[in-house]
């Protein structure tokens, strides 16, 4: 049986009885966190269609949770730019256009390439050592076609780079934009005319190269490449 939000809430609840007040408050922001994970997963990952209306009363069936707390993560992720919420008439799943696509990854290009840029001229050799770890972390998904896992790792990597960027504009301006084309960046790797799975991976692993040597040239023109030929496969049919 598959275990709930609300399961693991039952499970806290039982705990907190005996707890101080700010263990369960974390605990809150804990169960919080994993339905605005597990949520933003459900989405990303093309269980529903482009446009397409929220399912209020399935999700709440399925992550054994009440409307409020639904609605809540439905803010956060109206926020991030993966969903649009309608006038007391629910949400939708956010549809991009080409030129939408083609003006994101413009701009998410341009702010990886500066990310890489700065980052090989600030990053710790403890900092590549923890993306390294997760590039061979990914590649093992990568091997078992577990495209969560692999996806997961990707994002990650991405977003260690540009923390290592040291530049708080930066990294606020990114995160920004990120969560509107997550769902494409996911689905591009699906692309059916061509191996863009493996293309990516290619290109993972120049990035990494780059960055150990801290080519910061180098790495800042693959990153700005790399969004591109998302963007190509995102564009060619790869998203649903």
């Amino acid at each position: 049986m598959t275990t709930t939000v609300m399961d693991r809430r039952s499970d806290d609840d039982a705990g907190a009885t005996a707890s101080a007040p700010g263990e369960f408050s974390r605990a809150s922001v804990s169960l919080h966190g994993e339905l605005l994970a597990a949520l933003r997963d459900y989405i990303v990952e093309g269980n529903l269609d482009d446009g397409a209306r929220i399912p209020e009363r399935l999700l709440c069936d399925r992550f054994g949770i009440s409307r409020t707390p639904l609605r809540e993560a439905l803010k956060v992720l109206a926020a991030e730019g993966l969903i649009e919420l309608l006038p007391n008439r629910g949400a939708r799943v956010r549809v991009l256009s080409a030129d939408d696509l083609r003006e994101l990854f413009d701009v998410m290009g341009g702010l990886e390439a500066l990310a890489g840029r700065l980052a090989c001229e600030r990053i710790s050799d403890e900092d590549v050592a923890e993306i390294e770890r997760v590039h061979h972390e990914m590649y093992r998904f990568y091997l078992r076609r577990d495209m969560h896992g692999y996806f997961q790792c990707n994002q990650d990597i991405h977003r260690m780079i540009v923390e290592a960027a040291g530049n708080a504009a930066l990294q606020a301006t990114y995160a920004s934009f990120a969560g509107r084309i997550r769902r494409v960046r996911y689905s591009a790797n699906l692309a059916t005319d061509r191996d863009r799975w493996g293309e990516a991976m290619r290109e993972h692993e120049a990035i990494l190269d780059a960055l150990r040597r801290r080519a910061g040239s180098e790495l800042s023109d693959i990153l700005f490449i790399h969004l591109r030929n998302k963007r190509k496969a995102a564009q060619a049919g790869g998203a649903r």
